[in-house]
């Protein structure tokens, strides 16, 4: 065999043993009559080494061994001279007696260690060496623990695992298929599932009541840190079932995957539920990061009716209060300033209310507020001496995003976006449509089989807009996680919602005929939930981009920069698909 050890394993109990371990070389060092290698693998690194009195041949082969050689190593386990309390296997190391050189290496382009030197771009270009570094490897293996402990849970709840077709038909909701062309078919295409959603939807009307798949998604996109052109889903669906049969169980597998995975338990009060206005009001956008306070307070009819324009033309007015902030510099105010007019924010300025230590208050709107009008916008969202007050108008939806932004951004430089703390929520009651000016028609905020709520479901005619949807976000310290709604299971109601969504009867059925075909024959009440795995792994880690937790990600622009990929294809390929190209 090749190896009786893996590189993490050895410790002083072992002492004694003969051994063989094979990896690759972290680093060697001749010191004139001693050499030391250490060989890494997954598992972890173990210290070589070559004593005096070695024959020529080893100390030879020892001192010819280059970065990454793979290597099988022979020999005795004994005490270390020099511990390293920080090495698991630090107590130990192989006095070797033989050494094989299984594979030679050339010098890599950057230091397969803790923290390389290469960049990004370079290191996604070689992923397969960028995968061998610790960083990476206890990525994959959260994802790979977060993924046992997920099909465990699900498995013990009654879920099957069924797998559903990944070459399906293009749907003109949401966003951008990748499509596929058959050669078999010509001029005819595939898509790739964005979700398995109908599939899943059909599963039910099979009476197969709990379903779950461990799925890979498609969705051509703009990306971003948090998007990738194919991700993976825990993509789940129930029969027999209400919202809360559903956050139930959902709730308890995420209170599993926490324990299991990070240790980490949370009381037994139920995760807190937060209706979708009730989020974008008081913290502005769906996704609230519950980790600290600092809710937006409206000032609308407090801020008006002085000589100050700016507020007087705004639609709505808000703040946020800065704890213990009152002696942040003009420059801290400016750079904060700078960061919320950043075209991606899109502020027009940012207005501020000092509240010194010594009751005074000073403003960069004093001239037209007196010293009673500020104090009662701080009285108003609770600000203190000490404290700093920033307040954005303009129109309503824009000043939320400007704000939430800002809440966030305070947060950051603050310190409050502990990534060790974890504060989940379920955000409910969603609209169920949303319009859309340019088009001049309504569209499904989550997507056309979301059920709305039972009692508003007379407003369908009457007032679509107001109509709120049986719909629920699973979000964790600001990042939607997952989601999922109640679905809409007769064939009526759908023909509704499809109506609403400016589908002629014809174009429902030619796109979804199949489903709502299938409703006919007996469609038990359902409804779902797709965590993004992705997502959820980074999470667990800390880290803010999902491709640390994908194994072979792409890049911003959607490509694999290592295999070079996407790639122009051979005229004859496109010819037997019955496609011509337009590149140059």
């Amino acid at each position: 065999m090749y190896r009786t050890h893996n590189c993490g394993q050895l410790r002083a109990a072992d002492i004694g043993q003969k051994i063989t371990l094979a990896g690759w070389v972290q680093k060697s060092r001749n010191l004139g009559a001693m050499t030391f290698i250490d060989v890494r693998d997954r598992y972890g690194i173990t210290q070589l080494v070559v004593g005096e009195g070695a024959e020529a041949s080893l100390k030879e082969a020892a001192d010819g061994l280059g970065r990454e050689f793979v290597i099988q190593a022979t020999g005795t386990v004994v005490e270390r001279a020099a511990k390293n309390p920080k090495m698991a296997t630090g107590d130990v190391e192989i006095a070797l007696t033989e050494l094989k050189v299984l594979s030679r290496a050339d010098t890599p382009p950057f230091t397969i260690e803790e923290n390389s030197d290469g960049g990004d771009d370079l290191r996604m270009k070689y992923r397969y060496l960028d995968l061998r570094r610790p960083p990476l490897q206890r990525n994959m293996m959260i994802r790979h623990r977060m993924a046992q402990s997920a099909r465990g849970f699900l498995d013990r709840e009654g879920f099957l695992e069924i797998e559903t077709p990944f070459l399906i038909k293009s749907t003109p909701e949401g966003a951008r298929d990748f499509v596929v062309p058959s050669r078999m078919n010509a001029g005819e295409f595939y898509a790739l599932p964005q979700s398995p959603q109908t599939f899943k939807q059909l599963l039910m009307v099979s009476g197969y009541d709990r379903y779950f798949q461990i799925v890979r998604c498609f969705r051509d996109e703009d990306l971003r840190a948090d998007r990738q052109p194919e991700f993976t889903q825990i993509d789940c669906e129930m029969s027999f079932v209400e919202q809360d049969d559903v956050l139930e169980t959902f709730e308890r597998m995420a209170r599993f995957m926490f324990s299991e995975t990070l240790g980490v338990e949370f009381g037994a009060e139920p995760f807190r539920r937060m209706p979708w206005s009730e989020a974008m009001a008081r913290y502005g956008n769906d996704k609230p990061d519950l980790r600290f306070g600092m809710e937006i307070h409206e000032l609308t009819d407090r801020a008006k009716s002085r000589d100050f324009a700016v507020f007087n033309d705004a639609e709505y007015i808000g703040a946020v209060c800065a704890t213990g902030c009152a002696d942040w510099t003009r420059k801290q105010i400016d750079e904060l300033t700078e960061y919320v007019k950043r075209p991606q924010i899109g502020a027009k300025g940012l207005v501020w209310v000092r509240l010194d230590e010594n009751g005074d208050v000073k403003s960069s709107v004093d001239k037209f507020y007196s010293a009673e009008d500020l104090q009662s916008w701080a009285s108003a969202i609770g600000a203190r001496q000490g404290d700093m007050i920033f307040v954005v108008s303009g129109g309503r939806k824009q000043s939320l995003r400007v704000l939430s932004e800002l809440r966030l951004e305070l947060g950051e430089r603050l310190g409050l976006r502990d990534k060790t703390k974890f504060a989940p929520l379920w955000v409910v009651d969603f609209p169920l449509l949303e319009w859309d000016d340019e088009t001049a028609r309504f569209y499904a905020m989550h997507h056309p089989f979301t059920s709305p709520k039972p009692e508003d479901v007379a407003l369908l005619d009457s007032d679509p807009g107001a109509v709120r949807a049986n719909a629920y976000d699973f979000v964790v310290n600001g990042v939607e996680v997952g989601g999922g709604s109640i679905r809409i299971f007769e064939q009526e109601l759908q023909a509704r919602m499809f109506a609403l969504l400016g589908f002629t009867p014809e174009a429902a059925q030619e796109q979804f005929g199949f489903l709502m075909n299938a409703f006919k024959f007996g469609a038990p009440p359902h409804g779902g939930i797709a965590f993004g795995f992705d997502r959820f792994c980074s999470l667990f880690g800390g880290s803010d981009s999902i491709r640390d937790y994908i194994a072979f990600p792409k890049n911003n622009s959607g490509r694999d920069v290592m295999i070079d990929a996407p790639a122009a294809v051979a005229k004859a390929q496109l010819d037997e698909l019955c496609l011509v190209s337009t590149a140059e």
